[in-house]
């Protein structure tokens, strides 16, 4: 236990010093940049960082509460309105995909790696769908994690120097202004859905469930606020830490071949989703800044944390993302037949993740 703990515990003093950093030189995010930087560059020149397991899972029920919290009876109203342009989701993953893995082939990657390396669903879900139809699970995991290490660099620039977008808004409000009441009903649904949404197979229990519970009990009238700054800080660094230690144990072939390799997807990834924002835009299917959030294929946990931070209509990005994401694990198995990718397990029964993942 000795051997397992000392390297978390110098994980976490590295994010909270990175955090610190960050923070002093007024750099915006801090407390997801900070721990991001730190922890990457360390695990880069061969740090022995260990990621937080249930803990950093754990810290996602957060936003899952956050996002819950936002809808309101007005927002549910709102949603036939969204309904063009949630639409367009399917389109932009087939595009993506027949884009996607023919460039991945194209590098040398077997099918299956090909695949799910190309398919913008959560890093999660990817590795462990793509280690049941048998691809390189390192491959997929450094691919997915640089996607969303540059999609989550990159948006938070996008969002001020083109969309005048502050990166300094409110993230909620203090912990002591909360009432013990909601804070004890905020805990309840984070762990209930969390739990619960495990129990049931539900793909991104960790967010979604919290979400779910929280969003009955906002309808409800019972939680009436979102969770606290405090608490909203606390996600980020966590899920900077995450991404930070899967780079680990990097080696300068899978650094050239992996890493490049998703860099260069992201490069596709980006005008692929320039190209989807600046419709919906033009045609008044969303907002500028809603629809860069909903079409970026970063990871669910940090663009809901930008939406946050910027004050965007949580509801409308939010639904998108959960839009990709359903189509892209419900769709599997059927583009996967047609390719001879075995498909990936069905919800309820999923395969233990990879032992080699930090």
């Amino acid at each position: 236990m000795r051997h397992a703990l000392l390297p978390r515990i110098g994980t976490v003093l590295l994010a909270l010093a990175g955090a610190g950093v960050f923070h002093a030189m007024g750099l915006p995010l801090p407390f997801l940049f900070g721990p991001m930087a730190f922890c990457l560059v360390a695990a880069l020149m061969g740090a022995r960082l260990r990621g937080l397991g249930q803990i950093s899972v754990g810290a996602r029920t957060i936003l899952g509460v956050a996002v819950g919290a936002s809808i309101t009876p007005a927002v549910v109203g709102q949603i036939p309105q969204m309904a063009m342009s949630v639409a367009l989701v399917p389109l932009y993953v087939l595009i993506i995909g027949l884009v996607g893995v023919p460039f991945f082939r194209r590098l040398g990657f077997d099918p299956a790696t090909s695949y799910y390396a190309a398919m913008p669903g959560g890093l999660q879900d990817m590795v462990v769908f793509g280690q049941e139809a048998g691809a390189d699970v390192r491959a997929l995991s450094l691919i997915h994690v640089t996607r969303v290490a540059v999609l989550v660099t990159l948006a938070p620039m996008i969002l001020v120097w083109l969309y005048d977008a502050p990166l300094s808004g409110s993230m909620g409000a203090p912990l002591s202004s909360i009432g013990w009441d909601q804070l004890a009903w905020m805990v309840a649904a984070a762990l209930v859905g969390w739990k619960g949404g495990e129990a049931v197979g539900l793909f991104g229990a960790s967010i979604l469930g919290p979400m779910i519970t929280t969003g009955a009990l906002s309808l409800a009238g019972i939680i009436t606020q979102r969770p606290p700054a405090e608490a909203i800080m606390l996600a980020q660094l966590f899920i900077g830490i995450g991404i930070g230690v899967h780079y680990v144990g990097v080696t300068l072939r899978e650094l050239r071949v992996f890493v490049l390799s998703g860099l260069a997807f992201v490069l596709i990834l980006a005008v692929l989703a320039a190209a989807f924002t600046e419709f919906v835009v033009l045609t008044g299917l969303a907002r500028p800044l809603e629809g860069f959030l909903a079409f970026a294929p970063g990871g669910q946990a940090e663009l809901t944390v930008m939406a946050i931070v910027v004050g965007a209509d949580l509801g409308f990005v939010v639904l998108h993302h959960l839009t990709r994401i359903v189509v892209v694990i419900t769709g599997a198995p059927i583009v996967a037949r047609f390719m001879g990718v075995k498909p990936p397990p069905k919800p309820g029964r999923r395969a233990r993740s990879p032992r080699n993942r930090p």
